[in-house]
């Protein structure tokens, strides 16, 4: 199964799982992933500030995991 982000995750973890989510994240417009507040914000804080849906966030990037997991078998 392939890894699995959700919205209450830091973002700084969300890079962790997997560096191509950073991409993801600065596509949809949260050009900030690299600053200081990253480190201690959840996906659904970020993106509140940002006025994006977290939910959409979370859904574009588990399916860019499974997509990627399912390349690699």
């Amino acid at each position: 199964m392939a890894k699995q982000i959700h919205k209450d995750m830091l973002i700084n973890d969300i890079i962790e799982v997997d560096p191509g989510n950073a991409a993801i994240l600065m596509a949809s417009g949260m050009h900030c992933i690299g600053c200081m507040a990253a480190a201690g914000e959840t996906l659904e804080e970020a993106a509140g500030v940002h006025g994006m849906d977290a939910d959409e966030l979370v859904k574009d990037i588990n399916e860019y995991l499974a997509k990627k997991e399912a390349g690699e078998k």
